[in-house]
């Protein structure tokens, strides 16, 4: 009998869930709070959180629960019901903090949580980098872009063994889809099969963090410059007050020198300062002086208290304000083969950190200066332009025209569309990324407007949350013709169908591709993967089609459901 799994919130990405499962044999039912067309008895209609709702749905009797809302708050709020009514129900959770989701994993057996924001933004990375990528895998604490190449005429690796690509550390082959007849992976490089025109490969690569060298004084002087230059620019107003302040003084200063008091300019530069500000300078007495020294007197301490109070006010203005905040990330602004990030939600902050990470200089453009995210950015020194990305004046602030890609990622379609077309004409030759919300639309913005990558963030997650619905800890996944396929890792036990099998003879059966190998503290990769013997304690990583984990999951279902 098939395992139960109730998908909660068919919104974009929790629909794309539900359509992914049932593609793949999976039993499952979908909750939403609306009629969804084309849809049948399948998907139950009614409040999310009510446990009448679950009860119609079959939670007490379901193995996995996918929350897959849009809202933090309503899938909390499933959580608890489900719990209640089920408490061994698997829960895979889709949470936009994701601090609160790392406790809740800590906190609640068999809960995983998952953002979409967290696996999709590096796939945004990977394309405005040039990498053409269809996923992600998590191996050896860093994340890997997947790609799917096509073996045609003209391909470098026609004719080559697989066996040679086997071997490669910075290569992780992950599925195989030979153009004639059926052949794993792991029997290919065994028998040394070659790549022939029509094969189909999918590899994952390490990727490269860019070194980045120690910038040279003359660097260093140029963007200091350039910070004074839009100091310039932007305080004309306060650079007016002080100039204003300083004629003021000195026109004080020669009418009490050369008046009848007869004294010097030094005491004459003291008394003015002092009766300007309001600080001092009574030592000259202007008791037997003319009355209309006097009257000069009066006007010139009403008019320098004005002076002065607003200058006071445009400094504070400057130095508390954002115009000093603008002024130090004016100095930071790179001036090409910079990434130009327009949105900074959830999917913005996680690609400006993921770009960051790899070594590569980032500028923000958002409009919001209330955004959450403004002082998580600010603190990595990532120059950051309030504006309209829409304007293009905006984007050559950013120096579009220099920079080596635009991703145009804001929660607003609309606004992400305008921004690239603007990018476009400014630029051409400058790469675009596009992020779409509905992913029937995205390939349609593609084809119309030829952007570099139109992408869809639950296009994107859809794969992942299917996989963990299925079972276990993904560390990535994929589509490669209408296949979904899944790299996790699971732990061996005496009752595991893979203990004491070698991992090639186990491969081979059950038409997985092996990663590498955790045993007795060391890690085995390549060859010697394959002549292993798997014992108890053993963790191995692979590659799965879903079908086949849906098959292995129904035998043994808590052998893939540790967390590694």
């Amino acid at each position: 009998m098939k395992s139960k799994i109730i998908v909660c919130g068919l919104d974009s990405t929790g629909h794309k869930v539900f359509r992914l499962l049932k593609q793949h044999g999976a039993y499952v039912v979908g909750i939403h709070n609306r009629p969804l067309a084309g849809e049948g008895d399948d998907v139950i209609i009614g409040d999310l959180q009510a446990a009448e709702t679950l009860l119609e749905a079959g939670i007490r009797e379901a193995q996995t629960l996918v929350l897959a809302t849009s809202e933090d708050g309503v899938n909390l709020s499933v959580l608890m019901q489900a719990r209640v009514l089920n408490p061994r129900i698997r829960i895979i959770n889709r949470l936009f903090n994701t601090s609160l989701g790392e406790r809740l994993d800590a906190t609640l057996p068999e809960h995983i949580t998952m953002s979409v924001a967290a696996l999709s933004a590096p796939i945004f990375a990977f394309s405005a980098l040039g990498n053409v990528a269809i996923g992600q895998l998590k191996l050896f604490n860093q994340t890997w872009p997947i790609h799917q190449m096509h073996i045609d005429e003209s391909h470098p690796w026609r004719g080559r063994p697989l066996s040679e690509l086997w071997e490669d550390r910075d290569r992780m082959l992950i599925y195989y889809l030979p153009a004639n007849g059926h052949l794993d992976l792991v029997s290919g490089v065994i028998q040394g099969s070659s790549l022939q025109v029509g094969d189909c490969l999918i590899i994952g690569t390490k990727p490269t963090v860019r070194v980045v060298q120690r910038q040279s004084l003359k660097y260093q002087l140029t963007k200091f410059l350039l910070g004074l230059k839009y100091l310039r620019q932007h305080s004309q107003a306060l650079l007016s007050g002080t100039l204003l302040l300083l004629l003021v003084i000195a026109f004080c200063t020669l009418m009490y020198a050369s008046s009848v008091l007869q004294v010097s300019l030094v005491d004459a530069l003291y008394f003015s300062v002092g009766i300007i500000t309001g600080a001092g300078g009574n030592d000259i007495g202007l008791d037997h002086a003319p009355d209309s020294l006097k009257l000069f007197t009066v006007f010139a301490m009403l008019i320098g208290a004005a002076i002065i109070g607003l200058s006071y006010a445009l400094l504070n203005d400057f130095v508390l304000g954002t115009r000093f905040d603008r002024f130090w990330e004016a100095a930071r602004l790179p001036q090409r083969h910079h990434f130009i990030v327009c949105g900074l939600g959830g999917i913005g902050v996680q690609i400006v950190t993921h770009l960051r990470a790899c070594g590569h200089d980032v500028v923000v453009i958002e409009k919001d200066p209330n955004c959450r995210f403004l002082a998580t950015v600010r603190a990595q020194k990532i120059p950051v332009i309030q504006g309209d990305a829409t304007i293009p004046a905006t984007l050559r602030a950013a120096k579009f025209e220099q920079a080596q890609a635009l991703l145009a990622v804001t929660s607003n379609d609309p606004v992400n569309l305008e921004t690239a077309l603007n990018g476009r004409g400014l630029n051409p030759k400058v790469p675009v990324i596009v992020r779409y919300r509905d992913p029937e639309f995205a390939w349609m913005t593609q084809l119309v407007f030829e952007f570099d990558a139109v992408l869809s963030p639950a296009e994107l997650a859809a794969p992942a949350f299917a996989a963990a619905a299925l079972g276990g800890r993904v560390l990535g996944s994929g589509m490669t013709a209408d296949t979904l396929w899944i790299a996790l890792a699971t732990m061996m036990t005496p009752a595991h169908p893979f203990c004491g099998q070698r991992v090639r003879d186990a491969a081979i059966a059950f038409d997985f591709v092996p990663l590498y190998l955790e045993t007795q503290s060391q890690t085995i990769h390549g060859w010697n993967l394959l002549d292993v013997c798997l014992s108890a304690g053993d963790i191995l990583y692979m590659t799965i089609t879903a079908n086949r984990l849906e098959q292995l999951w129904q035998a043994t279902p808590s052998l893939f459901m540790r967390s590694m």
